[in-house]
């Protein structure tokens, strides 16, 4: 059919143009000539196809993103609804518990246990003090006890069971076996920056007290002027922190009333301050209070972090109140202390400590000062001797004067093995100078195994 159609479209053109002479085109040409316009029909025909299926193509995309807006739509108006439902759900709870508050449930067994935990360390000494025997001389087991009584109510108490090594001179003379209760004390949480605690609480007469005592000290023993300071003191606190600015930085506080120090034998001897509380036996043999006023002391201190690791703490402390029995005298402390952290290895951390007191005799003036640093030879990156990446080596300078003509000072350097992060092996020589007529006064070396749990 496309031939004849071909050949007549052929005939009608030559027609036309007077160019058809049977004489002048044979059959071979006419047949040649009818094959180019069957190709060139064909090609037509193929490409008509090609228009086709493009026209096809485009109205199925057009289809296609049509679709994909209706679901973009669709997810849009589902979007809209949960951010509507999530802005009012506040105020549907709200409403809730208004209309319908939840009945009292009593306190099960399981929730009790899980809110009380048992920490704290232990310790047990080895020292060799020059002109007396090597013995052990101390083991003391420090449990502290935390109870959670609900979102806002914590209590702590901490005790210590202690076998002391009465050696001296140079035989040995017994032990002592002693019981204390350390601290306790109730907390109050009041918000995010402000606690309110009672009872036998830590002073924050500095930081030694609450960060550095027991196990988490890197030396066996406390530093020397120490002695000057109460550790605890029966009375209320209100302590917390103030962020300053998003980075880390802030400006932590604390303000107690306590009983205060007292004196020993009720008489206000300058030699018989008793920094161990105010309750004590009065000079008629009535235990009470041995001076009517309570003491008062505040701390605040300002902690920058610069870095990861890399921190400065400085504080400021100080305490004030009467300490013998007519009340007459007061009582004074000042206190300095500062740390620094420069990343994960190295920590240096001191305090000043400055009191006095009046006395019928005319003002007494102890003070002291000490300052330690340690570093963790795993800063030095020697990988293939893990040994020495376990030890950290500790050095300390102490100073103390009783302002009764008495003074001492002690320089000691030693390690700690770390057996695990809480078991830890420490061992320390120390050089006592001084006028100090106590036999324990004298050069030592200590080996302690500490673990905190």
């Amino acid at each position: 059919m496309r031939s004849i159609v071909a050949r007549t479209f052929i005939i009608c053109v030559l027609a036309s143009t007077g160019a058809l002479q049977a004489a002048d085109i044979t059959a071979d040409q006419f047949n040649a000539l009818a094959d180019l316009v069957r190709k060139q029909g064909e090609d037509v025909q193929k490409l008509t196809e090609q228009v086709q299926q493009l026209q096809q193509a485009h109205t199925n995309d057009q289809q296609v993103h049509q679709q994909d807006l209706e679901k973009i739509q669709q997810l849009q108006q589902r979007l809209d609804t949960q951010q509507a439902t999530a802005t009012n759900a506040p105020k549907t709870v709200e409403a809730v518990v208004e209309s319908a508050p939840l009945p009292r449930v009593p306190i099960d067994e399981a929730t009790v246990n899980h809110n009380f935990s048992v920490l704290g360390d232990a310790e047990f000494q080895f020292a060799s003090i020059r002109k007396q025997h090597p013995a052990f001389l101390f083991a003391d087991f420090a449990p502290i006890f935390l109870y959670r009584g609900g979102d806002n109510i914590l209590f702590e108490a901490g005790f210590d069971f202690t076998v002391q090594n009465a050696s001296t001179g140079t035989h040995d003379s017994g032990q002592t076996t002693g019981i204390n209760l350390s601290f306790a004390q109730l907390d109050y949480i009041v918000n995010d920056y402000a606690t309110l605690a009672v009872g036998n609480l830590l002073l924050p007469l500095g930081t030694y007290s609450l960060r550095t005592a027991g196990w988490l000290n890197k030396f066996p023993d406390d530093p020397l002027a120490r002695d000057l300071l109460p550790g605890t003191g029966v009375g209320g606190e209100v302590l917390g922190a103030i962020p300053i600015g998003s980075e880390g930085k802030m400006l932590n506080y604390s303000l107690w009333g306590v009983n205060g120090p007292s004196s020993s034998d009720s008489t206000g001897a300058p030699d018989q301050l008793d920094l161990g509380g105010n309750v004590g036996l009065s000079s008629d043999n009535r235990v009470t209070n041995l001076h009517g006023n309570p003491s008062g002391g505040a701390r605040v201190a300002f902690f920058y972090p610069f870095k990861p690791h890399y921190d400065v703490e400085v504080g400021l402390s100080g305490q004030s109140g009467e300490w013998d029995d007519a009340g007459h005298h007061l009582w004074n402390a000042a206190v300095v202390d500062a740390s620094v952290h420069l990343g994960s290895y190295w920590e240096t951390k001191g305090e000043f400590i400055n009191t006095w007191y009046g006395s019928d005799s005319g003002n007494i003036h102890p003070h002291g000062w000490w300052i330690q640093s340690g570093y963790k030879l795993a800063g030095l990156n020697l990988l293939s001797v893990p040994v020495v990446n376990n030890v950290e080596v500790v050095g300390r300078y102490d100073s103390f004067r009783d302002g009764l003509r008495m003074h001492k000072r002690r320089e000691s350097i030693g390690y700690i093995y770390y057996l695990s992060n809480t078991l830890l092996f420490e061992g320390d020589y120390e050089f006592f100078h001084g006028n100090s007529d106590d036999p324990n006064d004298k050069d030592r070396l200590i080996f302690q195994l500490s673990y905190g749990f």
